[in-house]
Formats: C-alpha cells, sequence, structure tokens
C-alpha cells in the first residue's frame, strides 16, 4: 500500500482524461517555430537534464532526468536534479504547477504499464510500483543490475507486456583495435557485438537480472536511444545514431563526413543485422556500404549485402534521440500513423551547417514511408556548436535548446523535452 502525505492525497486520485474543450486557451509561449495552426507551450522548465518522457491516462506527464552538470551535453536547468519527476498540470492551462521528483538517480529510459513504472537509473534499469494518479512512487525494485559502463550508455528501454526490449550500446565508434585512432583497422570479427551494440530481450518483471541474462533480439546496432513501439503495426522500430569521423580517421573529405553517414530508421524483428560496424549507409549510393575499418571504400557493397536496410534515411549526424508513431485524433488526418523523430544535433557534422536539432515528421501508412519528411518544430538552436563545437553552451541570452524526447498525451497533443534548457514542451494544434 502507497501512504501519501495529507497535503496530496486529494490531489492524487485518478484525474479524468484531459480534453482539449477542458483547457485554457493556450499562451503559445513556447518559442518554437511549429506549422501553421499549432501551439507550442512551455509546459514546465529549470528541470536538470529531461531526457524520455511518457504521459499518464489522467495527463500527468513523467520525465526520467539526469542531474545538471553544467557544460553543453549536461543542460542549464536547475530544478528538480536527476530521477524520475511528475510534472501535473491541474487547472488544465497547459503549463505544470506540480513538479515532484517521484525517486531513481537518473537515466533516458521510462515506461509505464499497469501499476508499474520502469526507469534507467544510471546503468540499472528499476521498476517502481505506481499507478495513475500518484504522486509518490511505492516499492522499487532492480529488474536489470550493472548494465556496462563506457560508450553508449542511455539505456533507453520499451516494454510491451512482460517483455522489455533494450537498448545496449556499442562501447566504440566502429569496433577499431584502438577506438577512433587515424586508420586503425576494424576487429573483425566484432566481439564487441556479442554484448553490445545491439537490442536484447529481458523479462521486465523479473528482479535482479544481470545483461547475462538477456537473449539478444537483434545486432548491428550502433547506438538506438530511438526506440519505440509502432502500434499501428504491432513492431518494434528504431532510429539508430549512426557512426563518426570518417574524415577524421580516414581519408574522406569534411564534407564527405558531415553528409556521412545516413540516420537510419529501422524496423526491426527478431534475429535481424543491421551491420554495424562493418557496413554504414552512404547518403550518395543510397545503399549499406562496408566501412573503411573493413576495407571499404565509400562504394564497395561487400558483406553489407547481406544485412537488413533501412526503411528511411535522414541525413547525417542529426542524432536521433527519439521516436513516437502518432495515434491520436486531435492533430489533423496527415498526421495519422506517420513518424515525429527527435534529432538532437550533433558537433560530427562540421563544417557544415549543423541543422539537426528539430523534431521532423514523416508520413507513413501500414510501416511504408508515403511521403517526404517535414520539420514539426524548429528554432531549438541558433548559436550552438558554433566555433568550438565542444564549448559551453553560450550565455543565457543566447537561445540554445536541443530536443530529446517525445511523448503522445491522452488527448493527442505531444510532449517533448529539451535536455539543454530543461524544459518540456506541450505542443497542440488550435485549428486554423
Amino acid at each position: 500500500m502507497i501512504r501519501l502525505p495529507i497535503a496530496v492525497v486529494l490531489t492524487s486520485l485518478a484525474l479524468p482524461a484531459i480534453l482539449p474543450a477542458q483547457r485554457a486557451k493556450p499562451t503559445c509561449d513556447g518559442g518554437l517555430v511549429v506549422p501553421a495552426g499549432f501551439c507550442a507551450q512551455v509546459f514546465a522548465e529549470r528541470l536538470g537534464v529531461p531526457r524520455h518522457v511518457v504521459v499518464m491516462p489522467n495527463g500527468d506527464v513523467l520525465v526520467n532526468a539526469n542531474p545538471s552538470q553544467g557544460g553543453a551535453e549536461s543542460g542549464t536547468g536547475s530544478g528538480a536534479g536527476g530521477g524520475v519527476i511528475l510534472l501535473r498540470d491541474s487547472n488544465r492551462d497547459g503549463r505544470a504547477e506540480m513538479v515532484r521528483r517521484l525517486g531513481g538517480s537518473g537515466g533516458t529510459g521510462i515506461a509505464v504499464g499497469p501499476g508499474y513504472l520502469w526507469a534507467t537509473d544510471r546503468n540499472n534499469v528499476v521498476r517502481f510500483k505506481y499507478a495513475t494518479g500518484d504522486t509518490v512512487a511505492g516499492a522499487v525494485d532492480t529488474i536489470i543490475a550493472g548494465l556496462p559502463v563506457g560508450g553508449h550508455n542511455a539505456y533507453n528501454f520499451v516494454v510491451r507486456g512482460a517483455v522489455l526490449y533494450l537498448n545496449i550500446g556499442s562501447a566504440t565508434n566502429s569496433c577499431q583495435e584502438h577506438d577512433r585512432q587515424a586508420k586503425s583497422k576494424g576487429i573483425d570479427p566484432c566481439v564487441e557485438l556479442q554484448s553490445r551494440g545491439g537490442i536484447w530481450m529481458f523479462d521486465a518483471n523479473k528482479p535482479r537480472q544481470q545483461a547475462s541474462d538477456g537473449r539478444r533480439f537483434a545486432t548491428g546496432l550502433r547506438n538506438s536511444v530511438g526506440l519505440a513501439w509502432n502500434g499501428p503495426a504491432n513492431e518494434l522500430w528504431t532510429m539508430m545514431h549512426g557512426r563518426d569521423q570518417l574524415s577524421m580517421n580516414w581519408t574522406f573529405t569534411d564534407a564527405y563526413n558531415a553528409e556521412n553517414p545516413g540516420e537510419e530508421l529501422l524496423q526491426i524483428a527478431d534475429g535481424d543485422d543491421f551491420g554495424w560496424p562493418y557496413c554504414y549507409y552512404s547518403s550518395e549510393e543510397k545503399r549499406l556500404v562496408l566501412a573503411p575499418e573493413y576495407g571499404g571504400d565509400g562504394k564497395q557493397v561487400g558483406r553489407c549485402a547481406a544485412k537488413k536496410a533501412p526503411v528511411y534515411a535522414f541525413p547525417a549526424h542529426w542524432a536521433p534521440n527519439a521516436l513516437l508513431f502518432y495515434t491520436g485524433t486531435q492533430f489533423p488526418a496527415a498526421y495519422r500513423s506517420g513518424a515525429f523523430v527527435v534529432f538532437h544535433g550533433s558537433w560530427n557534422r562540421a563544417p557544415m551547417v549543423q541543422d539537426g536539432f528539430r523534431v521532423s515528421f514523416l508520413p507513413m501508412k501500414d510501416g511504408k514511408v508515403t511521403g517526404a519528411p517535414t520539420t514539426f518544430a524548429d528554432g531549438f538552436v541558433t548559436e550552438f556548436f558554433k566555433g568550438n563545437p565542444k564549448a559551453d553552451p553560450a550565455p543565457a541570452t543566447v537561445r540554445n535548446h536541443r530536443p530529446t524526447g517525445i511523448a503522445q498525451g491522452p488527448d493527442g497533443s505531444v510532449f517533448i523535452t529539451d535536455d539543454l534548457s530543461g524544459t518540456v514542451y506541450r505542443i497542440s494544434y488550435q485549428g486554423k
């Protein structure tokens, strides 16, 4: 039984789904550039480093946040710090009045199911007892303990019924003998793939599992932070972070590196192999090609012919961090079943224009792309990464924001996290 403080008993009762007609007219103060008819609001701010996000049936927003530590990659918010944060908009004006930390130390992944909340807690995955309307979390179990430290360690995941699909990103850029060193050859076979660089299946409810207890579901995935369930298709999908440094480590030009490899949208089935580290998606060849660490020249296909190709490829180094297949009815019909992709942006696109930092929309139907992508939300970054790409953010007078997570609310609006400024936005459709 969860015991609630007297002060929050009334507000912890389950609330009805928030319908558009029940809301006050939004102020559209988010500062984002969105299509005509849409409204972007600041739902909450100064939250440390909010990463992935889910929305409960009553409209409560739950964010898993890393603690604010300063610097270009870690955000400037100074609020509730790391861990799972509850955001509640009690008066339904589009802004959270309640900001409450539920627990955990911070991470990226978060998911909810009947009676429970799962979250990445550093290099563990934990499960809290939690129900819609609660304002405190109940007993916590460590579901997966001691995941590998170092390299790509977001450890985001998807929970479907009793199965937890976990992204275990690679420890290296391209499995070289000497990571990120010029002309260093690739290890062949890449032994790293035995425990990293793929998606693993775990029991979502069994405590104290180790990484070795999981079953590898798919491999050849460098880092799948944008992991999501495609409800209309009933399939697991992801946006993979492509490799870096084709020009720094090999003889490709900086211009080639800035445009390669394309960021891949992938449909994942049991046993799939997507080719990392042996292959990357060439934006020029429009196919997977052999990586230079394994003898490739930017055109040769070789063993990559046997790897699973992407459904679609976006521009290079946009760094996709979240994926959402829209199932609501609030947005116009053109958005139904399509994919929203949240791009975090990357230093590795230099010296070209570093224009990731956006939320894109890709029209889809029945798991197939039906048109070209469009920019759904923009205006996140104007000065970040100019000059020294690894410098700290510009002064507070300059707008610096990086979108990271996305989730759909019960009324069909979407929530987007910004882990550089510590902000959560709500985007709704208001009509013409």
